[in-house]
């Protein structure tokens, strides 16, 4: 047996059985400790599970730890045993038993083979390693407790965050996978496939990205483990659900461009019949353009006449193409077409009616002329002056000048002005007319 410490003086009978007492109820909780350690499902799934990474190599330094955990204990108990044995034979101990019981409960009573140790790679009580020259480790109870306790929590932390990933993590991939086939499913009846369309090949990706996961996660649930930053506790942490995060938000991008497939599936009958009433009210717009142009060339005189273009004959075939895709059902290469096409046939129409807006504008001239000329004439006939052979000449030449054909709109609206001009110069005013608000100097046609 080793000395009994120098430091301190042989115990007391009182203190013998206070230090029994308190190493009885530490020997009590670290039983059950281990042995709920032994029973813990994640040590279960452990010993049977095929590891890789930096799993299996924590683990084989764990499984160690917890053989080493159980050598101690074993040591732990049979030293509290002799010490009761030794304790239980006189109800008054003699001096001699004080001191075995002394050497005992403060000494360094407990020896354990260097093997062991140096296979669990545990560290010594100097913080070195048990190596193989080492032939045996001693230790006092106190410093036992203290190193089952240091093996214990390492051991435990492993356990309990390798079982909190696979916990965690293969049921949540195991779901997104099976939406994920729901998905595949749901794109390959509106034609979207890998090759033929981006979110084919991102299901295609995806379904590769959440296998290879699963069997990373099952095989090495540590590479998948984030420990808590400051926390000592066993456990202390979270999965890192980082790269199954990414993949399921790939998965809802994908949902979402398979939704908008499907409501073009579903409305795609309206939109072709709304692009085909669309692009008929441009071309009727385009022919209106057409038919006002050879009007307006044979009504108006010297006047430039921009170019009415032909129907969109471009548009049209597109149509006739997504038309097409919906008869095959390639819903996938219908949704992007009809989109463009919808902002086409809008550009085409406001273009068809701007054509029509510029080709007629001379005869909006025209009739804005008209409309001065019967206003002055209408004021001249209130003031009794529409007999006056001066406003009456000007007034006959404004009018065939504005209702012969072709017209010569420049020469018509400088004969408006001289009539309005002699109608201010009898009157001695110039009042507005009614309707109009301009004044003998306000004039609107083809110079202004």
């Amino acid at each position: 047996m080793a000395d009994t410490d120098p430091a301190g003086p042989v115990m007391d009978r009182d203190e013998v059985d206070r230090a029994l007492a308190r190493l009885g109820q530490e020997h009590e909780a670290i039983e059950t400790s281990l042995l709920a350690l032994q029973d813990h499902a994640g040590r279960r799934l452990l010993e049977g599970a095929r590891l890789t990474g930096v799993t299996a190599e924590r683990w084989t330094s764990t499984e160690a730890a917890i053989t080493l955990l159980w050598t101690y204990f074993d040591a732990y108990t049979d030293v509290l045993r002799t010490a009761r044995e030794i304790r239980a034979r006189r109800r008054w101990s003699s001096r001699e038993d004080l001191a075995e019981l002394t050497e005992l409960l403060r000494g360094e009573p407990v020896t354990v083979a260097g093997s062991a140790a140096a296979t669990a790679n545990a560290a010594t009580p100097h913080g070195g390693q048990a190596g193989p020259g080492v032939l045996s480790e001693r230790w006092s109870l106190s410093a036992l407790v203290d190193r089952m306790n240091e093996l214990y929590a390492a051991s435990l932390d492993m356990v309990v965050a390798a079982d909190a990933v696979w916990s965690a993590l293969p049921a949540r991939i195991d779901l997104l996978s099976a939406e994920l086939q729901r998905t595949s499913r749901l794109a390959h009846s509106v034609g979207v496939r890998p090759g033929e369309h981006p979110a084919g090949d991102d299901l295609e990706r995806i379904t590769r990205t959440l296998k290879k996961l699963r069997e990373q996660v099952v095989s090495d649930p540590l590479a998948f483990w984030k420990p808590a930053e400051g926390s000592s506790a066993p456990g202390g942490g979270k999965p890192d659900t980082t790269v199954y995060d990414r993949e399921a938000r790939a998965l809802e991008d994908v949902r979402r461009e398979i939704d908008a497939v499907l409501a073009v599936r579903q409305d795609a009958e309206k939109r072709i019949v709304r692009l085909r009433d669309v692009l008929s009210r441009a071309d009727r717009t385009l022919a209106e353009a057409r038919t006002a142009r050879g009007e307006v060339l044979a009504k108006i005189a010297a006047t430039e006449m921009p170019v009415v273009s032909g129907p969109p004959t471009a548009l049209q075939e597109q149509l006739s193409t997504a038309a097409e895709y919906r008869r095959h059902a390639q819903w996938h290469r219908l949704s992007p077409l009809l989109e463009s096409l919808e902002q086409k046939a809008e550009d085409e129409l406001l273009r068809a009616r701007e054509s029509l807006t510029a080709v007629t504008a001379p005869l909006a001239v025209r009739a804005e002329l008209r409309g001065r000329l019967d206003a002055y004439k209408a004021k001249v006939s209130r003031h009794g002056l529409a007999e006056d052979p001066l406003l009456v000449e000007r007034y006959e030449k404004a009018r065939r000048m504005l209702w012969s054909a072709p017209c010569d709109l420049r020469a018509a609206e400088q004969a408006v002005l001289r009539y309005q001009q002699a109608v201010v110069e009898l009157l001695g005013a110039a009042p507005g007319v009614p309707g109009q608000g301009a004044g003998p100097d306000e004039r609107r046609g083809p110079g202004t």
